[in-house]
């Protein structure tokens, strides 16, 4: 326990990214309270300069993009946590079973794999979406649903190893069945890389909502910082802070995953440890 505590202390990418994510958790379960201005409302003052009234200026209708922004952090994190969570588990279970089974079951599950790997992912979320509607739900569970299979190929090469140790073999003797050993030990000893994973796919989920948004696909019932920046493109020779201060926001949220992704990286390799 100690020896974690001190591989922690030391694994400076884990702490700021950490730090970055309670920053912005933060920023958007008190959304109402540090926002200045309701961010539906259209004001008068058009395209206002950053000032103390409108600490990042408005937009092209008069919103306040400084509250803007704060509440495209629920939209983001929300989306990021849910459509990773979802893709992790469907490529965890995927590439448990076709890991551990082997054969047959592991040339169909790998060829569906490299189907999958061949389509190009957005543009596949993108025709979902424009066909069954671009609801923040449909987005979530469409991104979930297209982005596994890098999961699911890491999880698979842990099944594969930890199907030939002695643990694993034991368990076959004494009569476990394949979805005991599959659920009791292959796939709770594989999952450290899927962890490290999992925040990079959070990244990769935010990036592609913020990118539905930008081309007008995403919700238009939510704010979001793809949308704030496909409206504020329009005014970039006039209204730079528009664009600037989502694309900030957006760039923050995904340096704080991959930080958060490469400490648990560096924690859990041993490679990073014994180097160390």
């Amino acid at each position: 326990m100690e020896n974690i505590f001190t591989k922690i202390s030391f694994n400076k990418e884990l702490k700021i990214g950490v730090t970055f994510l309670i920053i912005l958790i933060l920023i958007a379960i008190f959304a109402p309270k540090i926002a200045t201005h309701d961010p539906y409302v259209l004001n008068d003052d058009i395209i206002a300069k950053p000032s103390s009234r409108y600490i990042f200026g408005t937009d092209g209708l008069g919103r306040d993009v400084f509250s803007m922004v704060i509440y495209g952090s629920r939209t983001s994190i929300k989306v990021g946590i849910l459509a990773a969570t979802i893709s992790s588990i469907i490529g965890t279970l995927i590439g448990g079973i076709a890991g551990y089974m082997g054969g047959i079951i592991d040339r169909i599950i790998s060829e569906i794999i490299n189907m999958f790997l061949m389509l190009p992912t957005f543009f596949l979320i993108l025709i979902v979406a424009a066909i069954y509607g671009g609801s923040l739900k449909n987005i979530i569970i469409v991104i979930g649903l297209t982005s596994w299979t890098g999961t699911a190929r890491l999880m698979r090469a842990q099944a594969m190893s930890l199907r030939e140790r002695t643990f694993v073999k034991s368990a076959k003797t004494i009569g476990e069945s394949n979805k005991e050993i599959l659920f009791k030990h292959i796939i709770p000893n594989g999952m450290f890389p899927i962890i490290s994973d999992s925040t990079m796919a959070v990244s990769s989920a935010i990036l592609s909502e913020a990118g539905l948004s930008f081309i007008g696909i995403g919700d238009p019932n939510v704010v979001s910082w793809g949308k704030i920046i496909a409206h504020g493109r329009g005014y970039l020779t006039n209204g730079w802070w528009i664009c600037t201060f989502a694309g900030i926001a957006i760039i923050f949220t995904v340096l704080a995953f991959y930080l958060i992704g490469e400490g648990i990286n560096k924690l859990l390799n041993p490679k990073f440890s014994r180097s160390n």
